[in-house]
């Protein structure tokens, strides 16, 4: 027969710094109420996100860093990063692939560089590198406006799929 034992008890210090941690990083916020729409997620993203130039293949945009996207280091946070260049990229794909056409992303490779810090301006550009039948390439990288200095550089990869007609 297996033997019971239970946990020991945790440390109510340690209890306190935790809660101290979640409080500082917004963890006991409340949700704001344009946050929870069905696209929320573009009206996160959306505000910080300005569209300088669309061309077939390319698109430039400009990202102001803001607190909302900040990490607990003070550095536009890794998921951040990650959830404009999936956006920047589909935008960028979409100017090529034709409309009667879905995408869908593949694969996404992101190589973090460097920190952008609080109110950091960044440009994205976006490109295709190769779009055919099936298959489309986007290449977008992340660099600071003032120095050029890049951020972060990445490739996606989307499968293009013809609409089924019913």
């Amino acid at each position: 027969m297996a033997q019971q034992s239970s946990a020991k008890e945790v440390d109510p210090e340690y209890v306190s710094k935790v809660i101290v941690f979640l409080k500082e990083v917004g963890a006991s916020s409340s949700i704001p109420d344009d946050c929870c729409t069905n696209d929320s997620y573009s009206n996160i993203l959306g505000r910080h996100i300005k569209v300088h130039k669309i061309q077939r293949g390319r698109l430039i945009c400009h990202l102001s860093v803001k607190p909302a996207i900040l990490n607990f280091f003070g550095g536009i946070h890794g998921g951040a990063i990650a959830a404009f260049l999936e956006r920047m990229a589909i935008a960028c794909a979409r100017t090529v692939v034709a409309e009667d056409k879905e995408i869908f992303l593949g694969e996404l490779g992101i190589s973090y560089l460097s920190a952008a810090p609080r109110n950091a301006e960044l440009i994205m550009e976006a490109s295709v590198v190769r779009s055919g039948r099936n298959v489309t390439v986007v290449a977008v990288e992340f660099k600071f406006n003032d120095t050029g200095k890049l951020v972060c550089a990445s490739h996606a990869t989307f499968y293009n799929t013809p609409i089924a007609k019913l």
